[in-house]
């Protein structure tokens, strides 16, 4: 929730305007948040008497009869948008189908939707409230340990573009947020150890008690769900408590200065340097966790190399993501992508590099004089260094798959759904050759149009197009292309 205080002054030749924008919002800490007894959310939505929730195919399928059965005990009508979002499904199309169930159900300007879901589901989610009316309320259940502890914590909100991560986007606060760590019991491994990674970012820069828990209970953490299952003992049990609760808090400390991200030099940007365009180049995208992990390691050794990191501290990071199964190179991770990640990091950091790196383990230094000499020259001694470790240091169950809600089983029928969102979002500068377009069922990497965005045969023809929401329309004058051409995966 935010509120605007501002003041106009009367210049020489017009008006200045000072605005200040007071952001508020909350977290709950929270097992079990649809037991029926636990009635805080409930009581978010008493007011409208109805809710409107959004969430994955694979959170519905475990937990739609409990959620159901949760809002039903407290008389509150309930309309579900399901979806599948993964790396390639993360789009305008996707973005659409979302606004269009908000449109279906007829959300008032300030009633919340609910968001339920890992750091996907809530970022597409988010980002269709902040432009739903430029400014829609919405309550965030994160349901990934990525979700709870990093993606819960920032305002951010966004789709990809092209091959771009969180291109589109927008600040847009959620009112309340509530953390149930409950859902880590059902989460696969893969799952735990890909957030896994965000808790090593922060505590390698900026709160070393963090990472020595981290050390210390790395594979109980990993194979308990942070101690969660059945089975795991009250000490793992209390350090994830406290490893989860202290990250969150000190991501918090670090982001709420900067919520806008006005100041360029972000601790929390370590492992996102170059990640940004990496996660995104193999055919099957790079799980975030291992995609910054990647950049992590590697921007370890460029501080080692600098004698900014010593090796003790050196060895001991590049341990812990090794023991986590986390990836710390992959073949792709080149010096042409390290060229083009560090030209397009450089835009979005206003011409500066501003790589964080641990200087030392626990407190983090920005580089921003690093030549395409030394980067490559680090890159070299890295691989070279990976040859040390398990798999060159490849990470296990490093790409997505279903348990990133599932995008990979996506049959033609739901990539001819994708298609016809993004038909309705209009042409929006589409480019197609023709080829390089579906593999396996979802789409990777192609670029449709045929003739300005136009497809031969469509134009003049009504054709009917099957929301996410369950509705169907009628389409005319068809124009096929995704977001820029670029259409990205799964069922819209």
């Amino acid at each position: 929730m935010s509120d605007l205080t501002a003041s106009v002054l009367e210049t020489k030749n017009g008006f200045h305007v000072d605005g200040y924008e007071k952001i508020s919002y909350d977290f709950t800490f929270l097992d079990g948040v649809f037991d029926t007894k636990n009635r805080q959310l409930a009581e978010c939505y008493h007011r409208w008497g109805r809710v409107l929730a959004v969430t994955d195919m694979n959170v519905y399928n475990m937990y739609g009869k409990q959620i159901e059965k949760y809002f039903e005990h407290y008389n509150l009508e309930l309309k579900v948008h399901k979806t599948k979002i993964g790396e390639k499904a993360k789009t305008i199309p996707t973005f659409l189908s979302i606004v269009d169930s908000m449109t279906e159900f007829g959300i008032y300007r300030k009633e919340p939707v609910l968001v339920v879901g890992g750091g996907l589901v809530t970022d597409v989610a988010g980002f269709a409230c902040a432009a739903y009316r430029r400014n829609t309320n919405f309550i965030r259940v994160p349901t990934t340990v990525i979700g709870l502890i990093d993606a819960s914590v920032s305002i951010k909100v966004a789709v990809n573009y092209g091959n771009y991560k969180n291109r589109l986007g927008a600040y847009h606060a959620p009112m309340h947020t509530f953390l149930d760590f409950t859902f880590l019991r059902s989460l696969p491994k893969a799952q735990i150890r890909n957030g896994f990674a965000e808790l090593i970012k922060i505590s390698s820069c900026s709160h070393l008690p963090t990472f020595d828990l981290l050390d210390k209970y790395c594979e109980q953490l990993i194979d308990t769900g942070f101690g969660r299952t059945d089975g795991a003992s009250d000490e793992v049990r209390d350090a994830a408590d406290k490893i989860n609760r202290e990250g969150i808090h000190e991501m918090l400390k670090l982001e709420t200065p900067n919520l806008h991200e006005i100041g360029l030099d972000r601790v929390i940007a370590y492992g996102h340097t170059w990640s940004p365009l990496h996660e995104l180049v193999p055919e099957t995208p790079l799980r975030h966790g291992h995609a910054i992990s990647i950049d992590m390691a590697y921007s370890a050794t460029l501080a080692n190399s600098r004698k900014l990191l010593s090796d003790e501290e050196h060895r001991r990071i590049l341990t812990l993501f090794s023991r986590a199964g986390l990836s710390m190179d992959h073949h792709q991770f080149d010096e042409d992508i390290l060229n083009k990640g560090t030209q397009a990091i450089l835009k979005t950091r206003d011409g500066k590099l501003r790589a964080a790196v641990p200087n030392p383990l626990g407190s983090c230094t920005f580089l921003n004089d690093v030549d395409h000499a030394e980067l490559s020259a680090a890159l070299r001694r890295h691989k070279q260094i990976m040859k040390g470790y398990p798999r060159n240091g490849e990470g296990l169950e490093a790409f997505v798959d279903a348990s990133d809600t599932g995008y990979t089983d996506n049959n033609q029928a739901e990539v001819e759904a994708l298609e016809a969102a993004a038909e309705e979002a209009g042409n929006l500068n589409g480019s197609m050759d023709g080829t390089n377009v579906v593999h396996g069922g979802h789409v990777m990497n192609g670029h449709i149009n045929g003739v300005n965005g136009h497809v031969n045969g469509l134009n003049g023809h009504v054709i009917e197009e099957k929301l996410a929401n369950g509705s169907t329309r009628g389409l005319t004058n068809g124009l096929t292309n995704g977001v820029n051409g670029f259409t990205n995966g799964a069922k819209a």
